[in-house]
């Protein structure tokens, strides 16, 4: 289970007791402070990592919604109030839940539950991959093409043909250094002349393989690896 570190912003201090005794109640959960008011509380976010605010509306100094909006970087935040008509200011800042006080002990917890389900959820979640590119020269420019997008390379001496379903640039680069540079990706070299992506390959005979209604041949030489990558 995640950990969260709370803080109660309550000029109350019988409420904030009650908030601090349900916070210790409920495994998951820290209090790491609390502060009477907001100007307080946003020396408290300075300093260390929150990731729970249990936030009181009516506040000496700045009020808890104004300061709501003035945070750049907000924890999860869930209202504490004795008034039920800012309740929907409060979701429209994105609140987690909106407490009435007295506050029962089965509502905290609920509110809570809400917060670190979503924390949790965070956690598991796969990594993003980013998408993998390469920039390329071209005459007096660096092109940036996305791998995934390239359909074959053929090999023109000093230079190779990139080509893409919407454009082909022509770069100085050998097929086998373009080899080994794609080598982990989704690239196989089919002839001494061209390197496809096997993704994309729409159909194949015992001489060529077919992309984007393009016909690439298929070496001799490469014709054993070729269809043991591709079976």
């Amino acid at each position: 289970m995640p950990i969260l570190n709370c803080l109660i912003v309550e000029d109350e201090p019988l409420a904030a007791e009650v908030l601090a005794d349900y916070i210790k109640q409920v495994q998951g959960l820290h209090l790491a402070g609390v502060c009477s008011d907001a100007l307080y509380a946003m020396e408290v976010l300075a300093q260390q990592p929150i990731d729970l605010l249990f936030l009181d509306i009516h506040l000496p100094k700045l009020k808890g919604l104004d300061f709501l909006k003035a945070l750049q970087q907000r924890p999860q935040v869930i209202l504490t109030t004795a008034y039920s008509e800012y309740a929907l200011q409060g979701y429209e800042l994105n609140v987690v839940d909106y407490l009435l006080k007295p506050i029962a002990f089965n509502r905290f917890l609920a509110a809570v539950q809400k917060v670190i389900s979503k924390k949790a959820e965070v956690q598991n979640a796969a990594p993003v991959r980013e998408r993998p590119s390469i920039f390329f020269n071209v005459g007096r420019k660096r092109v940036k093409l996305f791998l995934d997008e390239i359909l074959y390379i053929e090999s023109l001496k000093e230079y190779v043909r990139i080509t893409t379903k919407e454009k082909s640039i022509l770069t100085k680069f050998t097929l086998s250094d373009m080899e080994a540079l794609l080598l982990q990706e989704n690239f196989l070299r089919t002839h001494r002349s061209f390197i496809v992506a096997k993704d994309k390959i729409e159909a194949l005979s015992a001489s060529d393989v077919e992309i984007n209604g393009q016909q690439i041949p298929i070496g001799r030489s490469f014709k054993d690896a070729v269809f043991a990558a591709l079976n």
